[in-house]
Order: C-alpha cells, then sequence, then structure tokens
C-alpha cells in the first residue's frame, strides 16, 4: 500500500464519529400550552376526513340538544304560567258524552269542600248557569270550569276552540252513545286540546263487578283515547286527584289558537250607539264591552278582532279592571290557608280601572273585504286615425275567422276554416249555466224514468189491493208506529234524494258523459269548452277569461312566503295586552245580535286577526268525506264551514289533490279519496282545521266532511270535463265510420283538431265528415274493435259560486233515526 493512501484513509471521515445528547432545559411546551396558544383554532390540514365527519356530526348533536332545551323551557315557562299567578285561569269545559252522564253532579263535586279549593262566583262566566272560578292553594293553580250546552253543536265547538282542557264525562257501561261519537268526530276533526276522562256510577255496581266494568269500559276508551287516563268521580274525596290531573298535564298546542290572541267573553255589555249612515240613517249598532283574559298571544288594539259566528270588527280601547280571580291568599295562620281550604281574599278595589291602550285611527286596519272595482277600467278610449290605418292594413293582410265572442286566441288556433260561430254574448251568462251538462244527463235519463213510469202503471192494480189491505191493518190499530213514521218524512226531499242518487249512481257508471243535443249545435252548446293534447302537459293561462268576482278579491304573488313572514312576525310581538291580563275591550259598531246571543245563554268567544285575514280570497281546503255521510253532495251545493275559528255558508267546488298545474273537477263529493274544497272566504292562514256540514230542509246540520286549510290561491285552475261519446258504425282496419257523437257536418269540421280516444286504450283523430247527419271517417293507432267506444275529451275551467255569509242559523238538536220503532230525539244536556 503506497504512503498517499495511508495518508487519504487515515483523513476519510469516520463513521464513528461522536454525538453528544441535546441538553434537556425543561421548557418544552406541554400539549395544554399548546391549546391555550391557538386559542381553539385547528388547522385543516391536520385533521382526517373520518375526524372532520365526526366532528361534524358532534356540532349537530349539540344544536340539536340545544333547540329541545329550548323547546322544553318553553314548554315548561307556558305550563308554570298556565292557571298560575302570570297567567290566565286554566279554562276547562265539562262536556258530556252519553245521555246517562251527569255533568252537573262533576261540577258539583270539583266546587264542593272536599276538592280544597275556593268557589269564586264572579270568576265564571256569565253567560252559562253552571260556571265557576276555583282557586286551589294547595296546587297554587285557579281553574275556571264551565259547561257549555252539548245539544247545541255550534256553542259546543266554540268552547272547544279556546279551552285549556276539555273533561269528558262517560257512562259507566256504554262510555259514550251515538251523538257522542257524533261530538268527537267534530271535535277531533277541529283540533283537541288536552282531555281529561271522567266515569259515574261505578261505586253503585257490586264490588266483585267493578273492575271487570272498568276493563270494558277502558277497552272501549282505547279506540278514541289509547293514551288517555280513566277517572272515576263518585265523591267528593276523589276530586283532589282530577284537580290535580288536569294543573299538571301536558297541553297539547293548537296551532289554529296559538298563532293569534283570542278571550273567552266572561262579561259583556252593550250601549247602543247613536250614530248615523252616510245617507243619515241610524246605523243600529253600539258599543259592546267584554271582559276576559287575554290567551294565546298579546292582543294589540290596532288589530281586527273577529267574534264567532258575527263577523270582524275594530277595537276602540283596551281598559285593565281588577282581576276577578286574583291568586292571592291571605288566611288566620301567615303563609297557611285554613284547613278544609277556607281561604279568604284580599278586597279589591271594584271601581279601579286603568286605561290601558286606545287605538290610533291612523294605524288600525281597515275592515274592507274586497277589493275596490272600477268599472271603467276596462273600457277602450277611442282610437286615433293613426291606429284605425293600422287596424284596417292588419286586417287585410290576415285570414277572418268568426268565432263566439269571448273566445281567445288560443282558443281561435283549434279552428282550421271559417265557421259559423254564434255571436252570442257568454259574458251575462248566469252561474246556473256552468251546470247545464247536468241537465243533458238528466235528458239522457228521461227514457229509464218513462220505463219505470210505465213499469208502475202496469202493477196499478196490485199497488191498489196493497193498499187497501194497509188501510185495513192501520184501521185495526197495529200500524201505529208506520203512521208515526211516515209522518216524519218529507216527500219533498226524499224525491231531491232520489234524484241526486241516481245522478251520482250515473256519474260513477259513466264518468263525466253526456249527451250531445239533436236540436242544438254541438258548436253552440259547447263554445265555451277546448280540447286538450295532454291534461298533464298542455298550457293553460290562469289569467285567462276570470270571471268579474275575481275582481272582488286580493291575491299574494306568493302565499307560502307570505304566510311564513305572517306568522314570524306574529311569534314576536311583544306589545300589547300581554297573555294572563284581564282586560275589558270596548268594540265599535257591533249590532245588538250580538248581545242578544249572549243573552241566550251561547258563548262569546273573540279572537284577534293578523294581517289580511278580513280579505276576500279563494280559499283551498283538503278534505276527506266522513264515513258517517252517504248522501251524495253536489258540486256548487251551499255548505256549513267551520274553518279555524270562522263560521259561514258558501257553494264550494271539488277538485282532485294532485300536483299538476291543473286539476280535474269533481261532479260529487267523493267517498274515498282527499278532495280539494275551493271557495269564496275570507283569507285565513294555515294551520286550521276545517268542517264540512250539509243543512236539512228541517234545520239539522249533518256533518259531511272533515280535513285541514290547505292554501288562498285563485289561480288553482279547476278544469271541468265532459265526455262526448260515438260508436263505431263501420270498421275497415284502422279506420272506422263512427256516429251518433255529433248529428251535423259543421260540428264535425269544428271539433276536428281535438283528439279521440276509446275506452279499450286506442287514440285517433277525425278524418274527415261524411255526409250531413253526423257520420265521420276516423283514423286510430290500431285496429278498433265492434264493442268499443269512441270518446272525446272537452275541458273548461270553472269557478266556485259568490255566495259567502258569515251568518248561519243555530242547528236544530240532533235526531236519531234507527227505525220506526224508535225515532227519539238524543240531545244532550
Amino acid at each position: 500500500m503506497a504512503v498517499g493512501d495511508e495518508q487519504q484513509q487515515a483523513h476519510r471521515p469516520g463513521i464513528y464519529k461522536q454525538k453528544n445528547k441535546q441538553h434537556k432545559h425543561g421548557k418544552h411546551r406541554t400539549k395544554g400550552e399548546i391549546d391555550r396558544d391557538n386559542k381553539g383554532r385547528t388547522s385543516v390540514m391536520t385533521l382526517t376526513k373520518k375526524q372532520r365527519k365526526e366532528a361534524r356530526k358532534m356540532d349537530r348533536r349539540h344544536k340539536a340538544l340545544q333547540l329541545r332545551r329550548n323547546k322544553k323551557d318553553l314548554v315548561l315557562t307556558e305550563k308554570r304560567r298556565l292557571g298560575s299567578r302570570d297567567g290566565p285561569p286554566h279554562l276547562v269545559a265539562v262536556v258530556s258524552l252519553h245521555a246517562r252522564a251527569d255533568a252537573s253532579a262533576v261540577t258539583h263535586f270539583l266546587r264542593g269542600e272536599g276538592a280544597g279549593g275556593l268557589v269564586q262566583e264572579k270568576g265564571g262566566v256569565a253567560w252559562a248557569s253552571d260556571s265557576f272560578g276555583l282557586l286551589v292553594p294547595r296546587f297554587k293553580q285557579r281553574f275556571v270550569f264551565i259547561r257549555p250546552d252539548t245539544a247545541d253543536l255550534h256553542s259546543l265547538l266554540d268552547v272547544a276552540k279556546v279551552a285549556d282542557s276539555l273533561l269528558f264525562v262517560l257512562d259507566s257501561t256504554e262510555g259514550w252513545d251515538s251523538y257522542g261519537d257524533y261530538c268527537l268526530s267534530c271535535l277531533f276533526a277541529q283540533g283537541l286540546p288536552s282531555i281529561a276522562l271522567v266515569c259515574q256510577g261505578v261505586s253503585d255496581l257490586a264490588v266483585k263487578k267493578r273492575s271487570e266494568a272498568r276493563r270494558a269500559l277502558l277497552r272501549t276508551v282505547e279506540t278514541r283515547f289509547p293514551e288517555a287516563r280513566l277517572f272515576s268521580l263518585d265523591s267528593e274525596e276523589e276530586a283532589p286527584l282530577l284537580l290535580r290531573h288536569l294543573g299538571a298535564q301536558r297541553q297539547r298546542r293548537l296551532g289554529f289558537r296559538s298563532r293569534r290572541a283570542h278571550v273567552l267573553a266572561q262579561h259583556a255589555s252593550y250601549a247602543p250607539g247613536s250614530g248615523e249612515a252616510p245617507g243619515g240613517v241610524a246605523t243600529g249598532t253600539g258599543t259592546l264591552r267584554v271582559s276576559g283574559y287575554v290567551r294565546g298571544r298579546p292582543l294589540q288594539v290596532n288589530r281586527l278582532v273577529h267574534i264567532v259566528g258575527h263577523g270582524d270588527f275594530q277595537l276602540s280601547r283596551i281598559e285593565a279592571p281588577p282581576d276577578p280571580l286574583p291568586l292571592t291568599f291571605t288566611s288566620s295562620c301567615p303563609g297557611k290557608p285554613k284547613k278544609g281550604g277556607d281561604v279568604e281574599m284580599q278586597d279589591v278595589d271594584v271601581g279601579a280601572v286603568r286605561l290601558l291602550m286606545e287605538a290610533d285611527p291612523s294605524q288600525r286596519e281597515s275592515l274592507q273585504t274586497e277589493a275596490e272595482v272600477d268599472p271603467m277600467n276596462a273600457e277602450q278610449t277611442w282610437p286615433t286615425e293613426s291606429e284605425l290605418l293600422e287596424a284596417e292594413e292588419a286586417r287585410k293582410n290576415r285570414r277572418v275567422i268568426k268565432v263566439p265572442k269571448g273566445t281567445s286566441e288560443y282558443q281561435a288556433a283549434w279552428i282550421l276554416e271559417e265557421g259559423e260561430g254564434n255571436e252570442q254574448d257568454d259574458d251575462g251568462e248566469s252561474s246556473e249555466d256552468d251546470d247545464d251538462d247536468e241537465g243533458m244527463m238528466e235528458e239522457g235519463m228521461d227514457g229509464e224514468e218513462e220505463e219505470n213510469e210505465s213499469q208502475d202503471a202496469g202493477s196499478g192494480c196490485a199497488s191498489e189491493e196493497e193498499e187497501e189491505e194497509e188501510e185495513e191493518i192501520t184501521s185495526s190499530g197495529g200500524g201505529h208506529a208506520e203512521q208515526r213514521y211516515d209522518e216524519r218524512i218529507d216527500d219533498a226531499e226524499e224525491e231531491e234524494g232520489l234524484r241526486r242518487y241516481r245522478e251520482a249512481r250515473m256519474n260513477d257508471m259513466f264518468p263525466d258523459e253526456i249527451d250531445t243535443p239533436i236540436d242544438t249545435p254541438a258548436r253552440t252548446r259547447f263554445q265555451r269548452y277546448r280540447g286538450l293534447k295532454s291534461f298533464r302537459s298542455s298550457p293553460w293561462d290562469p289569467l285567462e277569461n276570470l270571471p268579474q268576482d275575481y275582481a272582488r278579491i286580493f291575491q299574494f304573488q306568493s302565499f307560502e312566503r307570505t304566510r311564513r313572514r305572517v306568522l314570524a312576525e306574529a311569534a314576536q310581538e311583544e306589545e300589547g295586552a300581554l297573555v294572563g291580563w284581564y282586560v275589558t275591550l270596548h268594540i265599535e259598531d257591533v249590532p245588538p245580535s250580538v248581545m242578544e246571543s249572549v243573552q241566550a245563554g251561547r258563548p262569546l268567544v273573540l279572537v284577534s286577526l293578523l294581517p289580511h285575514e278580513q280579505k276576500m280570497s279563494v280559499v283551498n281546503m283538503l278534505v276527506k268525506r266522513h264515513p258517517s255521510n252517504t248522501d251524495a253532495i253536489k258540486s256548487k251545493e251551499e255548505l256549513v264551514f267551520q274553518c279555524g275559528f270562522r263560521r259561514y255558508r258558501a257553494s264550494p267546488i271539488f277538485s282532485q289533490h294532485t300536483s299538476a298545474d291543473k286539476h280535474k273537477m269533481e261532479r260529487f263529493l267523493p267517498a274515498d279519496t282527499p278532495t280539494v274544497v275551493s271557495v269564496y272566504a275570507p283569507i285565513t292562514f294555515p294551520t286550521a282545521g276545517v268542517l264540512l256540514f250539509k243543512e236539512k230542509a228541517g234545520g239539522i246540520q249533518d256533518l259531511v266532511a272533515t280535513g285541514c286549510l290547505l292554501s288562498c290561491d285563485p289561480q288553482r285552475v279547476v278544469l271541468k270535463r265532459i265526455v262526448l261519446s260515438g260508436h263505431p258504425f263501420k270498421i275497415n282496419r284502422r279506420s272506422a265510420v263512427v256516429r251518433y257523437m255529433f248529428f251535423n257536418r259543421e260540428d264535425i269540421l269544428w271539433f276536428k283538431p281535438v283528439e279521440l280516444r276509446t275506452k279499450w286504450g286506442r287514440r285517433g283523430h277525425i278524418k274527415e265528415a261524411l255526409g250531413t247527419h253526423g257520420h265521420m271517417k276516423c283514423v286510430f293507432d290500431n285496429q278498433l274493435r265492434s264493442q268499443d267506444t269512441v270518446l272525446m275529451n272537452l275541458y273548461k275551467r270553472v269557478f266556485p259560486r259568490w255566495t259567502y255569509d258569515p251568518y248561519v242559523p243555530l242547528p236544530l238538536p240532533w235526531v236519531k233515526r234507527e227505525g220506526p220503532e224508535e225515532m227519539d230525539s238524543v240531545s244532550m244536556e
């Protein structure tokens, strides 16, 4: 090895070079110090995808937990306020659901000494005979018990709209009878608050049969109230347990009343006014002073108030009289009431009435319900000479087609050549003409009726012999029940029911099919109808050919957006008379009939209206036929509506509930499918329960359908369909000669652009007219069978009738008819 190589190897950097360990000075940062320095900031790059997913999941959990905690606090606050010193008294309505159940005995036990409360008659309701206020110092709560007349269904529903709890009184064996079940159906559809169930007569049974009777009653109750608790109240010792349950039970929130301030009148007085109308005629109205507790939301003096069953009115002022049911106690021993509930109340200065607020004429809402219609708004001024010259040139350059008056450009596009249209004025057509095709259905049934008459005439001898036998039986004294049964039957009502039943049956068998008139041209008879290539996708302008009534109503650009804004503002309002205050409302221009209703013993319920709720529009409701009603309910027939706090009469139209932009009209209310009911009525913001009643000739109002409020949309397009039918006369592969659809050549040419279909699914069109008697050659997409029927669909937009009436007559007591041997009026007292 050379010397130079050794030197290079000696100076080669070695791999065993010493590396000393660094000194640990003990000043390194801990994880806690690092987190404090970052102050919660976390680098996004340091989180993995799984960690980010877990972080989002935890954020959602924390947000849901916070929402639940806020909602729980809100519920607890409302629960503590109800019946306490800061809130209104707990309003309990005692309702009897059976003829043998005695509601007065229940109120007697609740106001007894064994209940442990102090009865205050001044806290009761002035219009009710058996109503009282009850102070319970043991629970630090106050109650107001009322007992509405269950025979008057309107009074029962009005009280249930504002009651905090409903106390149902049941029979120990049957629970409720047929009328009680009818009342429960109405209450469930309207919206049921918190309930409590009480049975009577259990203690009267033998000891061995009590448990069995209770179990049988519980099985009956579970059909309507699966989670309800059943109480027995046969003595005063059982009353405190019921009172504790009423004051501590969970309150059900009803949307239509929790968003609006409402008052149940406990005292009312009326002062006739001396005002005069602009014509110098006395108005006959006065000022109504109503005292009661504010519930729901704060009550504003500039808002309109609606008196249920009487209309909308304005407030002039709100006063604060002394609370007739104060939750302040004094006793001989400080801080402890006397034994047995003998509690004395502090004396209150009756004359101390404070003025809370007075209405501002520049800010309070108007009573205007309809839009102002300018009859000259649609008039056209006289054209200038230049406009006349331009119109003349345009007339020369285009083909003139003679069409019926009122035909739009869309309708005229179907006309291929010059026709012989009738220049009849359709604008002055009455509302009854909308149902003229039903008249054609009646003409198609004349043959059936004549056949029935001939059969009746052929069996005349036999019927006379049967009548003689019936007369002999009646004279012998055995037919008193049948005679009493016949006396209660109205012949005119029976004939009307038979006619409606036949129309409904024909509509089920042949939906929308009508007969083409022979003596009237079809192009004149159906000039307001048009054909559609596709009911789903073909356009239909919702602003085309609107009736004159649409100039009187109001419409929102977006009803849903307005509803959310109005309800959000109402939830945040804190001005006005607060919830729980005992106030006196001064209502202006009230007719004396309102005070007469109070003096007759009917309840007086006031509700503060939200903005725009006094204005008229087209209200759409989603309802379903009630199973107990089997009558044929025709479209545009007058019905009684219970929508939220409002009650009125109107003539609706029925349509299918679909998500499309066009909806087919139903001639009769279906029995098994949800249906949309459209009617002219004041605007109401959902949610709200809806009840439909049919007023019969005797004055009884029968429940027809129940549902909820859908929207207020005048642009909902409801199309009425008619079907013209023809029969194949000669069939040659895909072409066929069809007859009996039209009866002259001009009608065939008029409806030539409309597509044809058959009951077996074939589609086609009219190719040409044959002769002058209505025969036409048609071409289809496939071979036509001889048993098939050729159909043509025509459509027309329909609107409800303007028959809105806010004054509904009182219904007669509900009558149950089971047979000739039992026809009793089941009126509950």
